[in-house]
């Protein structure tokens, strides 16, 4: 991986930027891909050689033949997943704290014609199976007045960092499985959760039950690739017109396509995922030694939850770090005390141990 450089600005202050992955920019070999396809000609609509060849390498990857729609944000993947199932009346479940639940603004809901999403409580930003199964169960039997269940949606990694084990996802399949809905994995974070697990994608997906993935890459050095990865094709038949009619269909597809070929090859993507993800582990560490903070919750992923002291978070923000105070998730206890505030704090594939060592001094 290419060095990262750091710099103090003139103000003495270095720049430590733990407020979102989404921060970051690009890293230099995908650049370079975007910068190298730029010239010449190239069928539209991702009907070029290029779209062609990364859409095998998805096939590849996850071992067995896949469809794949490339979109440009994660809200769009998850949207539009959701809008390929959407039926009237339709209700997807998934975490209370979910993404789609929690911050997009009403796009799966808007994208999907009027469907539902119902939450669900969990641990830790997981899906209960147990309250899964209950939540399922209440549109049983189905009424137009209380809509019909048409989908499960899980995250990967969770809105709170923590990741779902094989046995967990194996859980959650079994009860969506057993009322024949289809099942969703939102993959913002698909890279990160990947290398947490040190398992195969094909192990963290199909094998699992998965029958749909939203595939994310800009959280983890690209510009903006997102993909929506179908394991069974046959599913995909009306795809081509929902990502048409959403606006997601992009005449130069190549340039995400050239983004997902620097990103998937050789690699490039799991090591930058590796790096992030050690980078959130020596957070980690440095707050769990010092008596000013504390980790909030275990975490396996690139985010870090932790409770500090006003004053350090006060102190760290005027010494130049960048980071989002948060909102307890649903059921989390103990609450941070009245001298206490709960942070998030988000590592990236452009993250020096230097920023972390920094944070963690001036805490």
């Amino acid at each position: 991986m290419a060095k990262v450089l750091t710099h103090t600005f003139a103000s003495g202050k270095m720049p430590m930027h733990f407020a979102s992955d989404n921060w970051s920019g690009a890293h230099p070999r995908i650049a370079e891909s975007l910068t190298r396809h730029a010239a010449g000609f190239a069928s539209a609509y991702g009907t070029s050689d290029l779209d062609k060849a990364v859409e095998d390498r998805f096939s590849a990857i996850f071992e067995r033949d896949v469809a794949v729609f490339f979109v440009a944000t994660g809200t769009a993947a998850n949207s539009l997943a959701l809008a390929s199932l959407a039926k009237a009346g339709g209700v997807s479940f998934c975490h209370a704290d979910a993404h789609v639940n929690a911050d997009e603004g009403g796009a799966p809901e808007f994208l999907t014609g009027a469907t539902r999403l119902f939450p669900v409580e969990g641990a830790e930003g997981r899906i209960d199976p147990r309250a899964l199964d209950a939540a399922i169960a209440r549109f049983e039997p189905v009424s137009p007045h209380h809509g019909r269940a048409m989908a499960v949606t899980v995250t990967q990694a969770t809105e709170v960092g923590t990741v779902y084990s094989l046995a967990e996802l194996d859980e959650i399949a079994a009860v969506a499985k057993s009322r024949n809905l289809p099942l969703h994995m939102d993959g913002a974070r698909f890279a990160n959760a990947l290398v947490s697990l040190g398992v195969t994608p094909a192990e963290m997906t199909w094998k699992r039950g998965i029958d749909i993935l939203s595939f994310g890459g800009t959280k983890n050095g690209c510009w903006c690739a997102e993909a929506i990865v179908f394991f069974n094709p046959d599913m995909a038949a009306d795809m081509p017109f929902i990502r048409k009619r959403s606006a997601q269909l992009f005449s130069k597809s190549r340039f995400i396509s050239a983004q997902l070929e620097a990103y998937l090859d050789d690699g490039l993507w799991l090591e930058l995922a590796q790096h992030s993800n050690a980078m959130a582990d020596r957070m980690r560490a440095g707050l769990s030694a010092k008596n000013t903070a504390r980790l909030a919750w275990d975490t396996s992923a690139n985010e870090v939850f932790a409770v500090i002291e006003k004053s350090a978070a006060e102190r760290a923000r005027d010494k130049g770090a960048k980071f989002y105070d948060w909102q307890p998730p649903q059921g989390w206890l103990p609450l941070p005390a009245e001298n206490e505030t709960l942070v998030r704090l988000v590592t990236s594939f452009a993250t020096t141990t230097d920023e972390v060592d920094q944070f963690i001094e001036v805490v």
